[in-house]
């Protein structure tokens, strides 16, 4: 065994209870991981960590492997080994990834990772002893002692002075530069406060020198005349966001995971000077738009209209900008799909076969996968849907699920045959597999739009159907086939291309120029596969030289509070009832783009919205700005003062400067909520910088004092233009306000973003500036509290309740109680809705 005494002394690090049998278990991954000979049977490649299980099944989390052993060996996880393990996720991982480029760059091609660990051991002097069947891993050890370049570096690192030498080392080191391909994201530990950062003499230097140059005269970046085509020796980049279902309106959780942050990274593209087109719509098509008609008494294009305008009017007030936002439902929407149905028939992609399927005798028509849930055949989840399972993950024939149900009138389909067309995706794989290697190792795909993909791909390709047996759809041309529509998961992607071809005759300079454009694709993980692997089959066997996605960007889901969203019982905050709520749109998306789910599942909180509101916007982001800009009208008459810089301004020039780089890395990547941090980082920079240097004290002094506090003043009103200028993809219109009360020049949006990113003076000496007022306004806790009852729905007294009593064979008294409760809540919703809150009358019954 090893001992634990001289582990890390931080108070930031979780209690060393059971810490002993932890790091057993992160000592035995890395034996299990090193001294085995085993592969994964269906990876192409290595992927470490893996443990092979009794079952058959891999695990590649490590903290997963380190939680299977606590539980093979009987030991129990405690709170303080959580805490452990969600450190080494969140802090540990992230700066072995500093500590991996920032000292084996040079030669990092020729060490294997796990030298990390064994450097990590070096550098903090873990005291390791291991006995019995692990004795090897001290052989081991010594080995990886004995490199040089491992001594070496850590010589280079602690210089005689232990773990200060790393914190100091640690400060010292440059954002992390991409380099052939690889993928060196910026590390975000901050393992130290980011005012002590040191910056060489050079360093500081290139800071004065680029704050020295002022703005350019490069014309504003927003400035856009349509219709926007690809442009020879531009940057051509082709934005879609999931096209979202017409029949519902949009929730917080659709607006963050598709088309909000599809909007941010255009707006940063258009700044960043790329030659971008957004373009997004509903989908119309489908059994869900059948449905909704006939429950709102209308035909499907009746409904598509109403809903297509109350889909517009919600992403405008949410300030989306897209270039051209479309619908399904045209004459390109046929032309497009027949055409490339046509081709992929000619090429010998379609084949068919008789499949059997649910159909609703109450419903009278077949079922679509989305309208049918059951009990999952493989994980036994009760909720899975017809075509996939939410929990584990699997794909599903809607036939296989066990006590299936039809969503819409909760009666039990029966099990028909028919006939249809299949898209042939064993026969596209090669092609498939060479594409998706080259996109997925070139583009920004995010981690789980790769993992769900090589899902995909390890269970096998499949057939997949592409035609339904609905009225309200795309027409299948072929004479076989004319009584059916073309599935919307075959359908609805190619209304990215009709969309655009709405929107411009000469569509297909974007969508037929793969060598000119990049593709970016925003959707939520459970769109995925549709994209990666369907869509582009799709196009390959067209071979029509079609544009595939070249960076696939995924989020999790996003929850409400502590459940998930609810239009039924009134649980959760949808697109049209944010702007009710008296909050702005510029603090609505913030909020969301705070917590936006990257990598793994988050959740929208009142509470914790309020916090960042008050604690985030109003106490540091806009008291910030605020303070700025008042020191320039209370002291100095509105003009911008001169400034005098010292070796402190310099330092700040350079801090700012160092977060604006990480700011463009970061979006650059699509890391929306990682990059938002820097903007608040640099206004906690700035306050800290007004604070310790108190302008409202020096002006009161002599000549060398009001000159201080006018150099303080003036560097300060420059960050809050900068400031202006990084928040306009994330808050439009706080973005705009802020430059209208700085006076600012249209120049400094441009000039900012450009290039690597560079701080100027953008606000010289003698600029007069406009009339300031605070940005934010606090929330109240009785404010929040009102708005969390008014959306937390009848969570309690739900139809699932209901049933579950009827199950258990309770009381009649309780569940009529329950039942009563239920009809009053329903009535509630319905007369919030604006609805009658009579149910309407069933047919067969006579009214007495």
């Amino acid at each position: 065994m090893f001992s634990k005494e001289s582990l890390f002394n931080s108070r930031n690090l979780p209690g060393q209870s059971s810490l002993v049998i932890l790091f057993v278990c992160f000592f035995c991954l890395f034996v299990l991981v090193f001294f085995s000979e085993r592969v994964v049977p269906f990876l192409s490649r290595p992927t470490l960590p893996a443990l092979l299980l009794p079952t058959g099944l891999h695990l590649f989390s490590s903290n997963a492997i380190c939680r299977y052993l606590f539980e093979v060996s009987g030991q129990e996880c405690s709170e303080f080994c959580n805490q452990w393990l969600e450190w080494e996720a969140t802090d540990l991982q992230l700066c072995l990834n500093c500590l991996y480029i920032g000292l084996y760059d040079p030669f990092c091609d020729l060490l294997p990772s796990f030298l990390i660990f064994s450097l990590l051991s070096l550098l903090f002097h873990f005291p390791v002893s291991f006995t019995g069947e692990h004795k090897s891993v001290n052989g081991w050890f010594d080995r990886v002692a004995s490199i040089h370049s491992c001594l070496s570096a850590a010589q280079k690192v602690l210089q005689g002075k232990g773990l200060q030498g790393m914190k100091s080392y640690m400060q010292r080191q440059p954002a992390p530069q991409s380099s052939q391909g690889r993928n060196t994201q910026p590390c975000n530990c901050n393992p130290i406060e980011e005012g002590e950062r040191a910056f060489s003499e050079e360093e500081l230097e290139a800071a004065i020198l680029n704050w020295s140059k002022g703005l350019s005269t490069s014309p504003l970046a927003t400035d856009r005349q349509h219709p926007i085509l690809p442009q020879e020796g531009k940057r051509n980049i082709l934005v879609t966001s999931a096209l979202p279902y017409v029949n519902n309106v949009p929730h917080l959780g659709n607006i963050i995971g598709c088309v909000l942050s599809a909007d941010v990274f255009s707006r940063y593209g258009r700044l960043r000077g790329w030659n971008l087109l957004f373009v997004c719509g509903t989908d119309e098509y489908g059994t869900a738009t059948e449905n909704k008609a006939r429950e709102e008494g209308l035909t499907p294009q009746l409904i598509c209209d109403k809903y297509h305008a109350v889909h517009s009017s919600i992403y405008k007030w949410f300030q989306i900008d897209f270039d051209f936002f479309g619908r399904t439902t045209t004459e390109k929407q046929t032309e497009i799909a027949q055409d490339i149905f046509w081709r992929l028939h000619k090429n010998g992609f379609l084949v068919e076969d008789t499949v059997e399927q649910l159909r609703c005798e109450q419903c009278q028509r077949f079922l679509a996968d989305r309208f049918v849930e059951g009990i999952c055949p493989h994980c036994k989840y009760p909720e899975a849907r017809g075509d996939q399972c939410d929990k584990c993950g699997r794909l599903i024939n809607a036939v296989e699920l066990r006590e299936p149900q039809c969503k819409v009138c909760r009666q039990t389909p029966v099990i028909r045959s028919s006939k249809h067309l299949f898209l042939d995706l064993p026969k596209l794989e090669t092609q498939l597999e060479q594409w998706l290697e080259k996109s997925t190792s070139t583009g920004d795909w995010t981690t789980n739009a790769k993992q769900i993909t090589r899902s995909w791909l390890r269970d096998g390709l499949k057939p997949r159907c592409i035609t339904r047996d609905l009225l309200w759809g795309t027409p299948v041309p072929h004479p076989d086939f004319k009584e059916k529509v073309f599935y919307v998961w075959f359908d609805a992607p190619i209304g990215y291309l009709s969309i655009t071809a709405n929107y411009t005759d000469e569509w297909e300079k974007w969508w037929k120029n793969p060598h000119q454009v990049e593709l970016y694709n925003f959707m939520a993980k459970d769109n995925v596969p549709f994209h990666s692997v369907v869509f582009p089959c799709s196009l390959l066997g067209a071979q029509d030289n079609y544009t595939l996605v070249s960076h696939l960007v995924a989020t999790e889901y996003l929850n409400y509070e502590d459940t998930k969203f609810s239009k039924s019982r009134g649980v959760g905050v949808f697109g049209d009832m944010a702007k009710d709520t008296g909050i702005p749109a510029d603090v609505w998306r913030f909020y969301l783009l705070y917590v936006r789910p990257e990598g793994q599942d988050s959740a929208f909180s009142w509470a914790d919205m309020a916090l960042k509101n008050n604690s985030e916007l109003l106490n540091n982001l806009g008291n910030f700005i605020n303070r700025a800009g008042m020191f320039v009208t209370k002291f100095f008459e509105g003009c911008v003062p001169v400034m005098e810089l010292q070796q402190e301004d310099k330092k700040l020039l350079a801090l700012v400067g160092w977060e604006l780089q990480q700011y463009i890395q970061l979006m650059d990547k699509v890391k929306i909520r990682d990059a938002l941090k820097h903007i608040l980082n640099i206004s906690r920079h700035g306050n800290q910088y007004i604070q310790v240097n108190e302008p409202w004290k020096n002006i009161k002094g002599g000549d060398t004092e009001r000159q201080r506090a006018g150099t303080v003043t003036g560097v300060s009103v420059n960050i809050a233009c900068l400031l202006s200028v990084m928040l306009m993809p994330y808050m439009p219109e706080v973005s705009q306000t802020i430059r209208n009360q700085l006076n600012a020049p249209q120049s400094c949006v441009s000039t900012m973003l450009q290039g690597n990113g560079t701080f100027v003076c953008s606000l010289c000496a003698g600029h007069r500036i406009g009339t300031v007022s605070p940005l934010f306004q606090k929330l109240e806790a009785d404010q929040i509290e009102a708005l969390k009852k008014r959306f937390g729905g009848q969570q309690v007294f739900d139809g699932d309740k209901v049933r579950a009593l009827k199950a258990q064979n309770a009381e009649k008294a309780v569940i009529t109680a329950e039942v009563a409760k239920l009809l009053d809540l329903k009535k509630q919703l319905a007369l919030a809705e604006g609805k009658s809150p009579e149910p309407a009358p069933q047919k067969g019954k006579k009214k007495k």
